[in-house]
């Protein structure tokens, strides 16, 4: 398998993750005060929304480039 190929799969199938989930959260950790020793952290928790438009594009390309992988 090429490098044109497997990017392609890779932009295929995050794209049609993209359109199934919709969204994605992470926890993200910050540290708040941090006094000598002693340190207070606080944990986030962000969601990322993933366009529909973005899964859409993404899959679009993939298929485009596994069809100008064929071609050459």
């Amino acid at each position: 398998m090429n490098t044109t190929r497997i990017v392609a799969i890779l932009l295929i199938v995050c794209g049609v993750a993209g359109l199934i989930y919709g969204s994605f959260s992470y926890t993200k950790e910050s540290t708040a005060v941090k006094l000598g020793p002693i340190e207070l952290t606080v944990k986030e928790k962000q969601t990322i929304n993933v366009p529909v438009w973005a899964g859409l594009l993404a899959i679009a390309a993939g298929a485009g480039l596994l069809l100008v992988g064929k071609r050459s």
